[in-house]
Protein backbone atom coordinates (compact mmCIF):
# COMPACT_ATOMS: atom_id res chain seq x y z
CA UNK A 1 0.00 0.00 0.00
CA UNK A 2 2.99 2.33 0.52
CA UNK A 3 3.60 2.68 -3.21
CA UNK A 4 0.00 3.72 -3.88
CA UNK A 5 0.02 6.94 -5.92
CA UNK A 6 3.78 6.97 -6.44
CA UNK A 7 5.78 6.78 -9.66
CA UNK A 8 6.05 2.98 -9.26
CA UNK A 9 2.27 2.73 -8.95
CA UNK A 10 1.77 4.97 -11.98
CA UNK A 11 4.32 2.96 -13.99
CA UNK A 12 2.48 -0.27 -13.14
CA UNK A 13 -0.76 1.32 -14.34
CA UNK A 14 0.93 2.30 -17.62
CA UNK A 15 2.29 -1.24 -18.06
CA UNK A 16 -1.12 -2.66 -17.20
CA UNK A 17 -2.58 -0.37 -19.86
CA UNK A 18 -0.06 -1.52 -22.46
CA UNK A 19 -0.87 -5.15 -21.67
CA UNK A 20 -4.57 -4.32 -21.77
CA UNK A 21 -4.13 -2.58 -25.12
CA UNK A 22 -2.51 -5.70 -26.54
CA UNK A 23 -5.40 -7.64 -25.02
CA UNK A 24 -7.83 -5.52 -27.04
CA UNK A 25 -6.42 -7.07 -30.21
CA UNK A 26 -6.74 -10.57 -28.74
CA UNK A 27 -10.25 -9.80 -27.47
CA UNK A 28 -11.50 -8.13 -30.64
CA UNK A 29 -9.77 -10.71 -32.85
CA UNK A 30 -11.31 -13.72 -31.14
CA UNK A 31 -14.68 -11.98 -30.71
CA UNK A 32 -14.71 -11.21 -34.43
CA UNK A 33 -13.77 -14.77 -35.40
CA UNK A 34 -16.40 -16.27 -33.11
CA UNK A 35 -19.15 -13.78 -34.05
CA UNK A 36 -18.55 -13.23 -37.76
CA UNK A 37 -16.92 -16.42 -39.00
CA UNK A 38 -18.29 -19.05 -36.62
CA UNK A 39 -21.67 -17.30 -36.14
CA UNK A 40 -21.57 -17.60 -32.35
CA UNK A 41 -24.16 -15.28 -30.73
CA UNK A 42 -22.61 -11.85 -30.10
CA UNK A 43 -22.70 -11.91 -26.30
CA UNK A 44 -21.19 -15.40 -26.13
CA UNK A 45 -18.57 -14.36 -28.71
CA UNK A 46 -17.84 -11.34 -26.49
CA UNK A 47 -17.44 -13.59 -23.42
CA UNK A 48 -15.09 -15.96 -25.28
CA UNK A 49 -12.94 -13.14 -26.66
CA UNK A 50 -12.80 -11.46 -23.27
CA UNK A 51 -11.83 -14.73 -21.51
CA UNK A 52 -9.02 -15.53 -23.93
CA UNK A 53 -7.69 -12.00 -23.59
CA UNK A 54 -7.88 -12.22 -19.79
CA UNK A 55 -5.71 -15.34 -19.83
CA UNK A 56 -3.03 -13.81 -22.05
CA UNK A 57 -3.19 -10.62 -19.99
CA UNK A 58 -2.56 -12.59 -16.81
CA UNK A 59 0.66 -14.03 -18.21
CA UNK A 60 1.94 -10.66 -19.40
CA UNK A 61 0.92 -8.85 -16.19
CA UNK A 62 2.47 -11.53 -13.98
CA UNK A 63 5.79 -11.33 -15.81
CA UNK A 64 6.08 -7.71 -16.87
CA UNK A 65 3.71 -5.42 -14.97
CA UNK A 66 3.83 -6.86 -11.47
CA UNK A 67 6.94 -9.08 -11.80
CA UNK A 68 5.30 -11.62 -9.55
CA UNK A 69 7.46 -14.36 -8.07
CA UNK A 70 4.56 -15.99 -6.25
CA UNK A 71 5.00 -19.76 -6.57
CA UNK A 72 1.23 -20.22 -6.21
CA UNK A 73 0.62 -19.53 -9.90
CA UNK A 74 -2.75 -21.27 -10.01
CA UNK A 75 -4.03 -19.35 -6.98
CA UNK A 76 -2.82 -16.11 -8.52
CA UNK A 77 -4.32 -17.01 -11.92
CA UNK A 78 -7.62 -17.96 -10.27
CA UNK A 79 -7.76 -14.59 -8.49
CA UNK A 80 -6.87 -12.76 -11.70
CA UNK A 81 -9.46 -14.69 -13.67
CA UNK A 82 -12.16 -14.19 -11.00
CA UNK A 83 -11.52 -10.44 -11.13
CA UNK A 84 -11.68 -10.68 -14.91
CA UNK A 85 -15.03 -12.49 -14.69
CA UNK A 86 -16.41 -9.67 -12.58
CA UNK A 87 -14.98 -7.38 -15.23
CA UNK A 88 -16.72 -9.49 -17.87
CA UNK A 89 -20.04 -8.99 -16.05
CA UNK A 90 -19.43 -5.23 -15.99
CA UNK A 91 -18.32 -5.35 -19.64
CA UNK A 92 -21.38 -7.32 -20.73
CA UNK A 93 -23.77 -5.11 -18.78
CA UNK A 94 -22.32 -1.96 -20.36
CA UNK A 95 -22.31 -3.60 -23.79
CA UNK A 96 -25.90 -4.80 -23.43
CA UNK A 97 -27.09 -1.40 -22.23
CA UNK A 98 -25.38 0.54 -25.00
CA UNK A 99 -26.33 -1.87 -27.81
CA UNK A 100 -29.79 -3.04 -26.74
CA UNK A 101 -31.11 -0.05 -24.84
CA UNK A 102 -29.40 2.83 -26.65
CA UNK A 103 -28.89 1.23 -30.09
CA UNK A 104 -25.17 2.07 -30.22
CA UNK A 105 -22.66 0.31 -32.47
CA UNK A 106 -21.50 -3.04 -31.04
CA UNK A 107 -17.73 -2.55 -31.44
CA UNK A 108 -17.70 1.10 -30.34
CA UNK A 109 -19.70 0.08 -27.28
CA UNK A 110 -17.29 -2.78 -26.65
CA UNK A 111 -14.34 -0.38 -26.74
CA UNK A 112 -16.02 1.88 -24.16
CA UNK A 113 -16.81 -1.11 -21.95
CA UNK A 114 -13.18 -2.23 -22.10
CA UNK A 115 -12.07 1.21 -20.91
CA UNK A 116 -14.34 1.08 -17.86
CA UNK A 117 -13.37 -2.49 -17.02
CA UNK A 118 -9.66 -1.64 -17.29
CA UNK A 119 -9.96 0.57 -14.21
CA UNK A 120 -11.78 -2.15 -12.27
CA UNK A 121 -9.25 -4.80 -13.31
CA UNK A 122 -6.19 -2.73 -12.46
CA UNK A 123 -7.24 -1.71 -8.98
CA UNK A 124 -8.64 -5.13 -8.07
CA UNK A 125 -5.54 -6.93 -9.31
CA UNK A 126 -3.20 -4.38 -7.75
CA UNK A 127 -4.74 -4.83 -4.30
CA UNK A 128 -5.88 -8.48 -4.43
CA UNK A 129 -4.01 -10.64 -6.95
CA UNK A 130 -0.60 -8.98 -6.85
CA UNK A 131 -1.02 -7.02 -3.60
Amino acid sequence: MSEFLTWTFFWKFIKFGVVGFSGIFVDFGFTYVFKEWLKVPKYLANALGFSIAASTNYILNRIWTFQSQDPEVMVEYTQFFAISLIGLAINTLILWMLVSKYNKHFYISKLFAIGVVTLWNFFANYFITFG
